[in-house]
C-alpha cells in the first residue's frame, strides 16, 4: 500500500511535523528522502532495505555512489542527493571541529571519519592538523594505496604538518578488510611517525582505525 493511503497519523511526514524529526526511525527518515517507492515496496519499506543493505545509516550515507547506481527505486537524482546529504554532513561536523578542541569533542571526530572513510574500498591515510588550541586547521588525504595498504612517508607528514603550521596532528586510515585491529605495522608506523614530528614539535594527538561502522583509537589503546 503506498503510503498516501495510510492513516494521517501513521505517514512520516506528518509524523514528523506532530514529532520533530527525532520521533522518527531511520527508514522513515530515508522514506522521506525518497519521497516515493517502487512497485510492491513503499518508501518505508525501501528505507528499511537500503538501511540493512548498506549495514545502517551511516553505511547507507556514506555509500559510494557507484554502490548506489544498481540499487532499484535509486534514479541519478536521488544518488546525488544522498552525496550531497553525506557531504553537507561531512562539513558540518567539519566547522564544529573548527571551532572546538578535537579533545573536547572526539565524537565529532569518530563521526566525520567514519563518514569519510567507512564505505572507501581502498586504504587512505588522512591527517587533521590542529593548532595549539587543538582545533583543526585543516583536513588533507595524503596518501592513497591498495585494497590492504597504504604507503605512508614520515617526511611528507612532516613537510605538510610544516606547511599547515600545526601544533598537533590526528592520523587516520581505514581498513577495507571490516577488522579494526592494528597491525604491527599499523603500530611501527605510528610511532616512526611520532618520532618524527617530535623533531619539528608537532604533538599526536591520536591515531584512529575505521572499519566499517567501527573506529579504534590508539590513545584509548595506550598504543602512544
Amino acid at each position: 500500500m503506498a503510503i498516501s493511503h495510510w492513516p494521517a497519523a501513521e505517514r512520516p511526514r506528518e509524523r514528523l511535523l506532530a514529532l520533530g524529526a527525532a520521533g522518527l526511525s531511520d527508514a522513515e527518515l530515508v522514506a522521506l528522502f525518497l519521497r516515493t517507492g517502487i512497485a510492491g515496496k513503499s518508501a518505508v519499506e525501501l528505507g528499511r532495505e537500503l538501511i540493512a543493505r548498506f549495514g545502517g545509516l551511516a553505511g547507507l550515507l556514506a555509500a559510494d555512489v557507484r554502490a548506489l547506481a544498481g540499487v532499484k527505486g535509486l534514479g541519478e537524482a536521488k544518488r546525488a542527493q544522498l552525496a550531497a546529504v553525506l557531504e553537507i554532513a561531512r562539513r558540518a561536523l567539519a566547522e564544529d571541529l573548527r571551532t572546538s578542541s578535537a579533545l573536547t569533542s572526539p565524537q565529532s571526530v569518530r563521526d566525520y571519519l567514519r563518514l569519510g572513510l567507512s564505505a572507501r574500498e581502498h586504504e587512505v591515510f588522512v591527517v587533521l592538523f590542529l593548532d595549539a588550541q587543538h582545533r583543526v586547521l585543516c583536513i588533507e588525504e595524503l596518501f592513497r594505496g591498495t585494497l590492504t595498504q597504504t604507503s605512508v612517508y614520515p617526511r611528507e607528514v612532516v613537510k605538510a604538518a610544516l606547511r599547515a603550521n600545526a601544533a598537533a596532528v590526528i592520523f587516520a586510515h581505514n581498513h577495507p578488510s571490516g577488522v579494526a585491529e592494528p597491525s604491527q605495522a599499523d603500530e611501527l608506523l605510528t610511532r616512526q611517525l611520532k618520532d618524527a614530528l617530535a623533531m619539528v614539535d608537532v604533538k599526536v594527538l591520536d591515531h584512529f582505525i575505521v572499519a566499517g561502522r567501527a573506529t579504534l583509537s590508539f590513545a584509548e589503546r595506550g598504543l602512544l
